[in-house]
């Protein structure tokens, strides 16, 4: 495969991923998109570095960039590495077990495909996780790491060109544009149309409620 040079610059990465290279030979950045939606599943996705990676020039938390830079930097992460994983966990799991249950598969899925030797895991979490492999939580660590960052865009993107195919499959919802979350055109549809089975029943129980 060949690699987009001109979209690559000299490895700058956090003092904590630099301290943790010089012991380990990769390290692997977790986080998830979609948390707050009322609709679709949330996605979690792993993104591994290593002594010889190089980092792609502007990559950070994904909510900071514009929908065009995400997806370019998006489309150069997976261009320059294929040491990354996704998962998505449905809303049905969502309803029964949680959204917080859902969040653990999804980084435990991802954790089971990777093979790494440390992990920093966006957020924070009461129950620890059960991995052989050494990890932190860091609150915001996509606006800190460079390897949660990089996760947190293609979750972000990923995630988003789902919604927009689910859209067609369930139009009304303007999912296209909202992307699962309580706009008040979603809301509208919901009132109109009923729930779809991607709704999260709970979740938009609890909105409708105060609004």
């Amino acid at each position: 495969m060949v690699k987009k040079q001109s979209s690559l610059k000299k490895m700058v990465l956090s003092n904590k991923e630099k301290k943790l290279l010089l012991n380990h030979s990769n390290i692997t950045g977790i986080d998830e998109v979609g948390r707050g939606s009322i609709a679709g599943p949330v996605v979690v996705t792993s993104y591994t570095i290593s002594k010889q990676s190089k980092i792609i020039s502007g990559v950070e938390d994904s909510k900071k960039l514009t929908p065009s830079k995400r997806e370019a930097l998006y489309q150069d992460l997976i261009d320059n590495s294929e040491n990354y994983h996704i998962a998505q966990i449905s809303s049905t799991i969502i309803d029964s077990k949680g959204i917080v249950y859902a969040i653990s598969q999804g980084i435990l899925k991802c954790v089971n495909k990777t093979k790494t030797e440390f992990i920093l895991i966006d957020g924070i979490f009461k129950e620890k996780f059960n991995f052989e492999k050494p990890y932190q939580t860091i609150i915001k660590g996509d606006t800190l790491h460079y390897c949660i960052g990089a996760a947190s865009i293609i979750a972000k993107v990923w995630r988003d060109k789902l919604m927009k195919k689910l859209s067609l499959q369930y139009p009304g919802y303007d999912f296209e544009n909202n992307k699962g979350y309580g706009t008040s055109k979603h809301i509208q549809g919901i009132k109109s149309l009923g729930l779809s089975k991607i709704h999260r029943k709970k979740f938009v129980n609890t909105l409708l409620k105060n609004v």
